[in-house]
């Protein structure tokens, strides 16, 4: 008996015994052509190899390793998975439902499941990473969604988020009530520079990889934006995130919000519509991008039944001109749309309109890849095609440096070298 244990007890160490190191599989795509995120130039014949979740090498006829699946992608330009700088996975088209009745009506078990199914949909239009600013109303849930995302549980683009978001007190919504009843906000209210510490600190306690604020506001339906916090407010903020390893986006599109703004030191101005060169010029000299957001505009312009032709809309012309200035002053653009006011997985749209004001093709595809990546602080593995960078990809139909609307002619999507169904 004590024999025949000890042979057991032999083969079961044998068996439990550590594997050898295997390499990963390599994966060899073969488009038609690769743009890398790098030099803003379509290269004819490029190829991408990978090995587990990242690029091994990239260049023309690139060898086939032993073993590796060859993938064939004939007519297809090959880029990096694009990145939607600003959205909001837990809102859906105003078209459907006001922002109001979302925030007050909507259960968060039923946003929570919208929100997983948009995220899929964002994947599967090639955007593998997302900055989500804000889940207007439905509290720290975008920390769940990301980890369920990062677990492999559901799937989804990689997520930044910035979860309640921060406002004056007073200043945001739902509005509309009886004075002094209490009624559930879209974002977490703040009145002094404390108050504007302790929620910084409580929201990234409970996971918010960035800082939200809104700058500036109108206090009533009807009214103009005006601004909401003060400089002191938003400079406690910044350095209370800055603190934490935090960046800070801020909503702001009046000159003296974005001063504040500006002035304050955050790292991203959502919006600017109302931007002058004066300000432009001083994001520029302090490297501030700027997430002009035309399609948020252009979308709640058509909700009220703009078709699209001349006159343009007070807000639409805003919105492009505002582009114009920030491009002349030399600011570095981000490219997010603010996706939930129009549809999820139509992110494209804000690349569309991009180009439809002046940037070119190329210099858009750049800003909505390595661009956008180094703003969000992910330049050293994501959004761009580079040796040792995530595999994250999409192949596309024809040439979206020649025709932006290319981008919307999805053929496959990979996320960390695994491809998306």
């Amino acid at each position: 008996m004590t024999k025949r244990w000890l042979a057991l007890a032999a083969a079961f160490v044998a068996g439990a015994a550590p594997a050898q190191d295997v390499a990963p599989r390599a994966i060899l795509l073969k488009p038609a052509a690769v743009f890398d995120g790098v030099d803003g130039r379509r290269h004819d014949g490029w190829q991408v190899l990978i090995r587990g979740d990242r690029i091994a090498a990239v260049g023309p006829a690139l060898a086939t390793p032993p073993g590796a699946e060859v993938v064939d992608l004939p007519g297809t330009t090959l880029m990096p998975g694009m990145i939607e700088g600003h959205g909001h996975l837990f809102l859906h088209p105003y078209n459907e439902a006001s922002w109001d009745d979302q925030v007050l009506h909507e259960p968060l078990a039923l946003r929570t499941a919208r929100a997983v199914a948009q995220a899929r949909t964002t994947l599967r239009a090639g955007f593998t990473s997302e900055r989500d600013l804000g889940t207007e109303g439905a509290g720290y849930a975008d920390v769940g969604l990301k980890a369920a995302i990062d677990q492999g549980i559901v799937p989804g683009p990689r997520l930044a988020v910035a979860t309640r978001a921060i406002v004056a007190l007073g200043a945001y919504g739902p509005k509309g009530f009886e004075p002094g009843v209490e009624v559930p906000q879209g974002a977490e209210e703040v009145s002094g520079a404390d108050a504007m510490v302790a929620a910084v600190r409580r929201q990234v306690a409970a996971g918010a990889d960035w800082v939200k604020l809104y700058a500036d506001y109108r206090w009533r339906a009807g009214e103009d934006s005006r601004p909401t916090l003060s400089l002191d407010e938003i400079r406690a903020a910044v350095a209370a995130a800055h603190d934490a390893g935090r960046p800070v986006a801020v909503h702001a599109s009046t000159p003296e919000g974005m001063r504040r703004a500006i002035e304050a030191g955050v790292d991203t101005i959502e919006h600017g519509y109302g931007g002058t060169p004066a300000i432009y010029a001083s994001m520029a000299a302090k490297r501030i991008a700027l997430c002009p957001t035309l399609a948020a505009a252009d979308a709640s312009a058509r909700y009220r039944g703009w078709a699209g032709g001349d006159p343009v809309p007070a807000g639409v012309r805003q919105s492009r001109e505002g582009l114009r200035l920030a491009l002349a002053a030399g600011v570095p653009i981000c490219v997010g749309g603010d996706v939930g006011v129009y549809a999820h997985g139509d992110n494209a749209r804000e690349m569309e309109l991009l180009v439809a004001a002046g940037m070119s093709p190329s210099a858009v595809l750049l800003a909505a890849t390595s661009g956008n990546a180094r703003w969000m602080g992910q330049g050293a593995r994501l959004g761009a095609i580079k040796p040792g960078l995530l595999a994250d990809l999409v192949a596309v139909g024809g040439d979206p440096t020649a025709t932006i609307a290319a981008v919307r002619d999805v053929r496959l999507v990979m996320k960390g070298g695994r491809r998306v169904d």
